[in-house]
């Protein structure tokens, strides 16, 4: 399993870790919001040292009922957030979370960013996709409905299985009819999915193996932890990561997390078992 970044091909045979950079004052884990240059600074270093392979930035909240965010203040955070993160780590492999075609190319080209991370798929911008296609950049689409502000009012499903697939098919189709190849799968937890839901996604991880392309999954200290185990944000880290373990016994490819020593760790372990001569 291999994705083309910047002309090197990155094998994904060994699940990889994807550290969270928030440049955003209200995403929903305190401890991943940093706006300082001192702030992006450490959180880059920790990141990269800690193992993970790849920076995810973001510069507008996506948990539910997050506030709206225009295009300039997005860009403008980004902005200030990659400018410190590729002159102290010119080397580092950058994903940007935006659903925005317009950021995204300005990301790629004047800056560098290696990965786009789409959590509408296209829905919210309609020139995304060609722009992907144009830039030729791996591109990550997660299956939400609606937008941070209305995802939480639309998780009425008539088949929630069907349904989840379907909508990858269709993207996937469009992508490859465009020249994008380079897709990553993102199953959307928390995203217009009650709690419930949530735990059937997980159950049906493996299954995504029938689109032969790399899967992200991103539960991160999410809420669907918390209500299970009546804690707080701060106290979800194991729970995190038991999922976590799981997805990767079950078909993860890439883990998005805000803690990247324990997702590392995790990653290492179930490679030795799966390695380990019987």
């Amino acid at each position: 399993m291999y994705i083309n970044i910047k002309g090197h091909l990155q094998d994904l045979s060994a699940p990889q870790v994807m550290g969270i950079l928030n440049i955003t004052p209200d995403s929903f884990y305190a401890e991943s919001r940093k706006q300082s240059e001192a702030a992006i600074i450490l959180r880059g270093k920790q990141i990269l040292e800690e193992g993970a392979g790849i920076i995810d930035v973001g510069a507008y909240s996506s948990r539910p009922g997050a506030v709206y965010v225009s295009e300039a203040e997005e860009m403008s955070r980004l902005e200030h957030g990659l400018r410190i993160l590729f002159r102290e780590y010119p080397d580092a492999i950058v994903s940007v979370d935006t659903f925005r075609a317009a950021i995204a190319r300005r990301c790629v080209e004047e800056y560098g960013v290696a990965i786009i991370n789409d959590i509408a798929a296209g829905t919210l911008d309609d020139k995304m996709f060609q722009t992907v296609a144009d830039l030729h950049v791996p591109y990550i689409i997660m299956h939400m409905r609606g937008t941070p502000q209305t995802m939480m009012q639309l998780t009425e499903y008539e088949d929630f299985r069907q349904e989840i697939f379907s909508y990858f098919s269709e993207k996937i189709a469009r992508l490859n009819q465009l020249g994008v190849h380079d897709i990553i799968l993102d199953p959307g937890f928390g995203f217009s999915k009650n709690l419930e839901q949530n735990y059937e996604l997980m159950k049906m991880l493996a299954d995504f193996r029938i689109f032969d392309l790399p899967l992200l999954v991103g539960i991160s200290r999410k809420k669907m932890i918390r209500d299970v185990l009546d804690c707080q944000t701060e106290e979800s880290l194991n729970g995190t990561t038991i999922l976590n373990v799981y997805s990767l016994l079950n078909g993860a490819h890439i883990l998005r997390v805000h803690d990247v020593k324990e997702a590392v760790q995790a990653v290492k372990l179930i490679e030795k078992i799966k390695n380990s001569p019987i």
